[in-house]
């Protein structure tokens, strides 16, 4: 596990790791809702860094970070630009998986000359649900105070022999590190919903993410249907979709090495 590692920024201050390193930018890596820098796959982190530097960090309110959690998604935009400022980092690359695919793209919208290459994970443009709904059992197991082996299972995994296995790999893989950040708190959790619930999407918007764009998701996510990344596909000029079979939420964790060798070919200059 590299050192937990902080940086000052007007939103408090901000704990992160990093790993590998590279010529180009540096890949900064934006997390899901209530997860922390430190429920990234190992594996997927080994893999991806193999080449260039990968950041990972909690925002304001978050984990191991300081502060309060914004009250939008805009807010959370600013929040990991701020970060980049404090770590001197001009231009990145940035990954968002789930809400961190949503705030990634107030990012790419707010400061397009500081993204070279954004990649979305198993996320959509918000706002106004478009196609599939998510499962009804979804929101109820996000409820949950505690989300449990079982909850990770149904809400990251598609229900298949194959997708389990890899999930509860997952979770063995995840249970073995130490020296972990805390859990994100209650008032963390509510922060977070409130944030979501108040955002109005970026659906209209998906035409200026002109810069290149990967977009990708499990083909059978239960809580944000692989409609809507095929919505950012065709609206967003310069993007590629990819739709992983038999998979769920947490596609890039069964299919790792798969997804990493996409990513380390699209991140290539």
């Amino acid at each position: 596990m590299p050192p937990l590692l902080y940086a000052e920024t007007p939103y408090g201050r901000l704990a992160y790791r990093e790993e590998g390193e590279g010529p180009g930018p540096a890949l900064l890596l934006c997390q899901r809702f209530r997860g922390t820098l430190d429920d990234w796959d190992p594996a997927f982190l080994s893999a991806i860094s193999r080449n260039r530097r990968v950041i990972r960090f909690d925002s304001a309110g978050i984990g191991g970070s300081g502060g309060d959690v914004p009250v939008g998604l805009e807010e959370m935009a600013s929040v990991v630009l701020a970060f980049s400022d404090a770590l001197g980092l001009p231009k990145i690359d940035l990954l968002g998986w789930s809400l961190g695919g949503f705030v990634a793209q107030y990012v790419a919208l707010a400061a397009p000359t500081r993204i070279r290459r954004l990649i979305l994970a198993a996320s959509g443009p918000g706002g106004k649900a478009e196609g599939p709904e998510p499962h009804p059992r979804v929101r109820e197991v996000m409820a949950h105070p505690h989300n449990g082996p079982d909850d990770y299972l149904y809400l990251f995994f598609h229900d298949s022999l194959t997708s389990r296995a890899a999930g509860r790999a997952y979770l063995d893989r995840l249970a073995a590190a130490r020296d972990r950040v805390p859990s994100v708190s209650g008032p963390g959790f509510v922060g977070q919903l409130k944030a979501i619930a108040a955002a109005t999407g970026v659906r209209d918007r998906l035409g200026d993410l002109t810069m290149p764009v990967l977009v990708a998701n499990g083909a059978h996510d239960v809580m944000i249907p692989a409609y809507r990344s095929f919505v950012i596909s065709q609206e967003a000029p310069n993007a590629k979709l990819i739709l992983y079979p038999d998979s769920g939420h947490a596609f890039l964790f069964q299919y790792t090495d798969c997804f990493a060798s996409e990513i380390d070919h699209f991140l290539t200059p």
